[in-house]
């Protein structure tokens, strides 16, 4: 499957098919705290921010998006332009063939270009593994090299059940000089897919 994917940036018109494979996260799991999907229009809305400033990937098999991920602020404040926080999302069907690998290197691939040093992830978490969450983003995380810097306990309310957020950090450059951040926009044309 891995050499029939094809990951691409997100264009205008995945909005609906990337919100099918978030939706069901929102309706039956507690990976995001979220309660209800947004509208299309919402997260349209979202992905056009989102690439104003970073990437925003599909992962494509057989011409239907499987997955995706993308990087967004960590805080948004100049000081921290070489930090962002990363999310993946993969459609059911797609988990553990490997996709969320190839998806975050690439993206990786990109915030280095972009001169990003840090990245972030926030992972929900379950004490005890339960049918809305499992700890497989946080094993996820952990293999991609990311380490636990901070847990905030039971800090999200979903199914009547109290969840932890997991904070995961990577470095993926060099601290010894500060290079100036590169928009997306700036960088596209010369990303390789």
């Amino acid at each position: 499957m891995n050499n029939e994917v094809k990951i691409r940036i997100v264009c205008a018109d995945d909005e609906e098919n990337l919100l099918k494979i978030y939706s069901p996260y929102i309706e039956k799991t507690a990976v995001t705290f979220e309660y209800a999907p947004p509208t299309v229009a919402e997260f349209r809305a979202r992905i056009e921010k989102t690439v104003s400033r970073f990437p925003y990937l599909a992962a494509e098999y057989c011409g239907n998006i499987i997955g995706y991920a993308y990087a967004g602020y960590y805080i948004p404040r100049a000081a921290c332009d070489r930090a962002c926080e990363v999310s993946i999302y993969l459609a059911e069907e797609a988990r553990g063939m490997g996709l969320g690998k190839m998806l975050y290197s690439k993206l990786f691939e990109i915030l280095s270009c972009q001169n990003i040093t840090n990245i972030y992830a926030s992972v929900a978490f379950a004490e005890k593994e339960d049918e809305y969450l499992s700890h497989a983003s946080a094993r996820f995380h952990s293999k991609m090299g990311f380490s636990e810097i901070g847990r905030f306990r039971k800090c999200g309310c979903k199914f009547g059940r109290w969840y932890d957020l997991i904070w995961f950090e990577k470095f993926i450059g060099s601290h010894e000089t500060a290079k100036e951040f590169l928009p997306f926009p700036a960088i596209a044309a010369n990303i390789q897919f």
